[in-house]
Formats: C-alpha cells, sequence, structure tokens
C-alpha cells in the first residue's frame, strides 16, 4: 500500500501546498509514509485536473489518495462525480481525508470484511460530503452573480482588474511567434484572451492590453 498526497487550489494566486504539513503530520502519526506529492491549482468542479488523474493513473489496488479536505477532491456536479468515483473504484484506490474521520481506518490494512464494510460507509459519507461541497460551490456563486447584477444596477461595478503583467508577458509571446499551446502553458490564460490580445496587437502597439 502506498500513501499519495493530492493537494489543490482553485486559481494561481492561492498556495495550494498550504495544506502539506497537515497531511505530513497525520500519515507520521500513523506511521505512514507520503511517497508522492501531487499538487495543482484548477477548479473542483472541473474534471480537467491531470495531477489528480495522474494519481490515479499512478495507484494500485490498496493505494491510498490522501487529501485534506473532501471539497479538495470534488467540488463536481453529480454526473462528474459519479465519473470520477466510478475511475476511483476502478483503481481500487482508497479516499482518506482529514475532515472525514471515517476514513482514517482506510489509510492501514485490515481484514476483507473490516475493509468493505469501511469501503461501504466510507463511500456513502464521501458521497453526502461531495454534495455539500458542490451546494457551497453553486451558492457561492450564486451569491456573486447576486452582487455583480446589484453592482450593475447601482453603476459600480467595474469587473475584474486587467492583470496588465501577464498581458504584456503574452503580447511579447506572441509578437516572437510562440505558440498558443505554450503561451497557455506558461501563463495559465485561457484561449479567448490570446484572441483579444493577438487583436490588439495586429491593431497596433498603442492598443490597450486589457483583458
Amino acid at each position: 500500500m502506498h500513501v499519495r498526497a493530492y493537494l489543490r487550489a482553485s486559481t494561481k494566486e492561492q498556495d495550494a501546498s498550504r495544506a502539506k504539513a497537515d497531511l505530513q503530520r497525520f500519515a507520521e502519526e500513523r506511521g505512514l509514509k507520503i511517497v508522492s506529492w501531487y499538487i495543482e491549482n484548477e477548479s473542483g468542479a472541473s474534471l480537467a485536473r491531470p495531477e489528480l488523474f495522474r494519481l490515479l493513473s499512478d495507484c494500485h489496488p490498496g493505494d491510498v489518495l490522501l487529501c485534506e479536505q473532501v471539497d479538495r477532491l470534488s467540488r463536481l456536479n453529480a454526473e462528474d462525480w459519479a465519473k470520477l468515483k466510478a475511475e476511483i473504484a476502478a483503481k481500487r484506490v482508497r479516499v482518506v481525508a482529514l475532515d472525514l474521520p471515517t476514513s482514517y481506518q482506510l489509510a492501514s490494512a485490515g481484514d476483507d470484511f473490516s475493509s468493505r464494510m469501511l469501503d461501504a460507509i466510507n463511500g456513502m459519507m464521501l458521497d453526502m460530503l461531495a454534495a455539500i461541497a458542490r451546494k457551497d460551490y453553486e451558492d457561492r456563486r450564486r451569491r456573486q452573480a447576486q452582487g455583480i447584477a446589484t453592482a450593475k444596477a447601482d453603476g459600480v461595478y467595474k469587473g475584474r482588474p486587467e492583470d496588465a503583467q501577464r498581458n504584456a508577458e503574452i503580447v511579447r509571446m506572441l509578437r516572437e511567434g510562440k505558440s498558443w499551446s505554450s503561451i497557455i502553458a506558461a501563463t495559465r490564460c485561457s484561449r479567448s484572451t490570446i484572441s483579444r490580445l493577438l487583436q490588439r496587437v495586429k491593431e497596433g502597439p498603442e492598443e490597450s492590453l486589457a483583458e
């Protein structure tokens, strides 16, 4: 059995490795060794998480996926959560989360009957916490949309501020003839952002670089 730790934050401005010490302490207290770390800045509401799926690809049956909270693993909708669960089940990976005490015993070997019982209980708790995490995600987005709508109605909404430094770097890379894929990999921007900035490059150097 190998313990593989997964750390995630939603944006590149957040520190995805923030909980690393907590996971390390959890493992050491149980005489476990974390063999590898998988760290990424991606939305938990999306299945497009390369490090999570690299972790699952590296796993062998009985390995442990260790995370700080269930919402680090999933803020997915029901359909995508079902897909991720199926992948975890197919690899026979045990999910252990610090906010899910019922999962702790899965980090140690046990007899087949006990393991199956714990898997069943843990599965139900994972479903519940994943559903709560998704609801929290949707509630926050709804409140955000309501706040933006109110600000627009009051004439005070200015939108997201421009990331001028990043945009300048994208423009430089475009002028050097870099590929869109390499720009996205380097700056984590969207293709729509590159498209807008490319149009401004074509229009002339004096054009605004606002996103």
